[in-house]
């Protein structure tokens, strides 16, 4: 399954660890040696330490597979250019096999044993014990080993990732060791990209060991799922409405907020989202108690005030509402359930946020069983859990199934957003600095979502597009955010966004 456009069609895409031993195999059997790429990618490990680095002494942790391989290669190159270098093994240099043993007796020096005498002397360590495709925790010995090099204080090179990290989900399988830098090849893998993964795998160098670009296309073509991919303007930047020269304002669409009595600054926040997205016509459905409050605040935004289930309707009933969204500042309670299945109810575009979410935890089905049209939910993990109970796994798996589940686009937030769509596909977020954990972030998020849903993007991709703008938004303030912020910088990110395109064309 592809889901990019002929922008850059694999560029983002992230590979599991079973599908990049997929790929190697493909590429060996097109004709490219299997020792060659294990060279290669050994070669590229000496290259990026080098740059990194100035010649020290170095330990490099080999282990029993492919990655001890690259390590023996990349031992071998350092070596080569007058850097000290030991080897220690774990295992035993006699049941290597396959391309591993090659390149592994190609390193004519001592294998010390695997213990935390290897370290003597070591001012830098790389680690090529075990790769992404780790199937269990890691064993006691090399936790062992781990734990001296930590108390050491000595800096890491991991190769493809260090050594306990899943390559598929980022979770940790026992321990790992925080690398200063980490090597891995051809494409990045989930676990490159979600936490804490990507927190160890500290700088990340993809590098080029020679596979052919092709054999990712011919996969596909084979039945690969390449439905994993990294956020990225390049997974929707043709789908995004750009204004039209001859457009006017009613084509952009006119998104409806519904706002809370008591926190209003919440709707007021998504509204200023919405508009700065480009959303033709922005309104705020206030509660009449408090509409003084929304129409004092408020400008480019209109606020209409209701009072009652009624009223609600009554402004959900004009068809030229197209995007929706509710949450922000709602409260729970009874109400807001009633509220949140009238808006469901019109089969327009909905982006659920926040209390929308959490008015259903004590009935799920219920609300799943009311999403006919697009929708978007955007859950923390605790209002994620409230909602879909304690689902096991990593978090990619989790949103997927979430997803699968409501039949709604899936925005699971955190330093690692994922959003994932009912059919599988899922980006992963990687523009998202640590300044956004303050109040009032998520719901400029959820505006921004319905705003560009307002003009017509698909649901995943208005999602995936409102997230990484986000991100860049917050980039650009830096330090000292407030929510209140954000808004006001969308216009940047998205003149960023329009040279991109015309640097294209």
């Amino acid at each position: 399954m592809t889901m990019l456009s002929s922008i850059d069609s694999y560029s983002t895409v992230l590979l599991a660890p079973a599908q990049m031993a997929a790929v190697d195999r493909a590429a060996i059997a097109g004709g490219v040696p299997g020792r060659a790429l294990m060279e290669n990618a050994g070669r590229a490990v000496a290259d990026a330490i080098r740059g990194r680095w100035s010649p020290r002494p170095l330990l490099v942790l080999c282990g029993p597979g492919n990655n001890g391989g690259d390590g023996f290669v990349a031992a071998r190159h350092l070596r080569d250019h007058g850097w000290q270098v030991s080897v220690a093994l774990y295992g035993d240099a006699a049941s290597l096999s396959g391309d591993a043993a090659f390149h592994a007796a190609r390193w004519q020096e001592e294998i010390l044993p695997f213990s935390t005498a290897a370290l003597q002397g070591a001012e830098l360590v790389l680690d090529a014990v075990f790769g992404a495709g780790l199937a269990r925790d890691i064993p006691a010995e090399v936790m062992n080993l781990q734990q001296a090099v930590r108390e050491k204080g000595l800096p890491v090179c991991a190769v493809d990732m260090p050594s306990g990290v899943d390559g598929a989900d980022g979770r940790v399988k026992g321990a790992a060791l925080a690398a200063a830098m980490t090597v891995t090849f051809f494409r990045k893998k989930p676990g490159h990209v979600l936490q804490p993964g990507r927190r160890l795998c500290g700088r990340l160098v993809v590098a080029d060991i020679g596979i052919p670009e092709a054999v990712l296309g011919e996969q596909a073509r084979a039945g690969m799922a390449l439905d994993t991919y990294e956020n990225d303007p390049a997974c929707w930047l043709e789908a995004y409405p750009w204004p039209r020269a001859d457009g006017h304002k009613y084509d952009r669409g006119h998104a409806l907020i519904v706002g809370g009595e008591t926190l209003t600054g919440a709707a007021r926040l998504a509204a200023a989202a919405c508009a700065r997205m480009g959303a033709g016509l922005v309104t705020v459905a206030a509660p009449a108690r408090a509409w003084p409050v929304y129409a004092a605040a408020l400008t480019s935004v209109m606020a209409a005030p209701f009072d009652g289930a009624d009223a609600l309707k009554a402004l959900l009933d004009d068809p030229r509402r197209n995007a929706l969204l509710i949450g922000p500042g709602l409260g729970a309670g009874p109400q807001s359930a009633r509220q949140v299945l009238s808006v469901l109810a019109t089969e327009r575009g909905v982006v659920l946020d926040a209390d929308a979410i959490s008015a259903f935890a004590e009935d799920p089905d219920r609300l799943f069983g009311a999403i006919r049209g697009p929708c978007v939910m955007t859950p923390h993990e605790g209002e994620f859990s409230r909602l879909f109970g304690g689902e096991s796994g990593g978090k990619l798996e989790r949103a997927r199934r979430a997803a699968r589940r409501s039949g709604a686009v899936i925005v699971l937030k955190g330093p690692d957003t994922i959003i994932a769509a009912p059919d599988g596909r899922a980006f992963i977020n990687t523009n998202a600095p640590a300044t956004l954990a303050t109040g009032g972030t998520g719901d400029v998020l959820a505006g921004l979502i319905v705003g560009l849903m307002a003009q017509g993007m698909p649901a995943l991709q208005a999602a995936a597009a409102a997230v990484w703008v986000h991100g860049d938004a917050a980039a650009r303030i830096g330090l000292g955010l407030i929510a209140d912020d954000l808004p006001v910088r969308v216009p940047q990110t998205l003149r960023g966004l329009r040279e991109r395109v015309e640097g294209m064309t």
